[in-house]
């Protein structure tokens, strides 16, 4: 069986790129057998360049560095797309009108597991600029039909410290981890049917087992769409 070549924008962190990595070779692995194993390309960033942008608010220039990494690629000879992380698809539909090959956008499959499931009301973990900001919440309610709740103010903070200061920098923290559960178990109080771990570093902290109602962890959702769209033959 052919397979295309899977390009992956990574970096945002390395910790969560080494997750895509792995959980692409296996599947691959998994469905060809033998010693089959993922074409693909990474681009890497240096992840302090791209966290200072997004924390002094300079989207734009995020969005070049995104543009020029996704051309990368494109010349590197991949066939589709991925950006490994959450946070940076605010700039997924510019990367896509810029290149001439499709852009899987992580929340796509996600949205399609949770429907799959049964389930539309969900609870949304990531960073503040995914839980806060409408480019994600906004596509997984109208183009997907799912009612998306948010922690509060305070849980949302949490959040997100523990992710910049402990799970993008390889730490975590088995007070940060109870700290989650607890945030999970305020979402599902307000009616949350399943919680989606909506930043590529978060299934490094919490699993199944630390939730009432089912995970969906996007970092294996979005590898294992790839894979399906590397060896589907169209």
């Amino acid at each position: 069986m052919s397979q295309k070549v899977i390009g992956l924008i990574g970096g945002m962190s390395w910790e969560s790129s080494a997750e895509y990595y792995r959980i692409i070779n296996e599947r691959v692995r998994d469905r060809l057998g033998g010693l089959h194993s993922a074409r693909c390309l990474m681009w890497s960033f240096d992840f302090a360049e791209v966290e200072a942008l997004q924390h002094a608010g300079h989207w734009d220039d995020a969005t070049a560095l995104m543009i020029e990494a996704a051309r990368r690629l494109e010349l590197g000879g991949a066939d589709v797309v991925l950006i490994c992380t959450n946070t940076m698809h605010r700039m997924a539909d510019a990367v896509q009108a810029a290149i001439g090959l499709p852009l899987l956008h992580i929340a796509d499959p996600t949205a399609g597991r949770i429907r799959d499931a049964g389930m539309r009301r969900v609870g949304l973990l990531g960073t503040a600029f995914t839980m806060e900001q409408d480019f994600y919440k906004g596509r997984l309610e109208r183009r997907h039909g799912l009612d998306v709740l948010v922690p509060g103010e305070e849980d949302r903070a949490l959040v997100h410290r523990v992710i910049y200061d402990e799970l993008v920098q390889g730490r975590a923290e088995p007070a940060s981890r109870q700290a989650y559960r607890e945030v999970i178990a305020r979402l599902v109080e307000r009616g949350a049917e399943a919680i989606i771990l909506g930043c590529t570093e978060i299934m490094l902290l919490v699993g199944p087992e630390d939730s009432s109602v089912p995970l969906f962890d996007t970092t294996t959702i979005h590898a294992e769409a790839a894979v399906d769209l590397a060896l589907s033959g169209r």
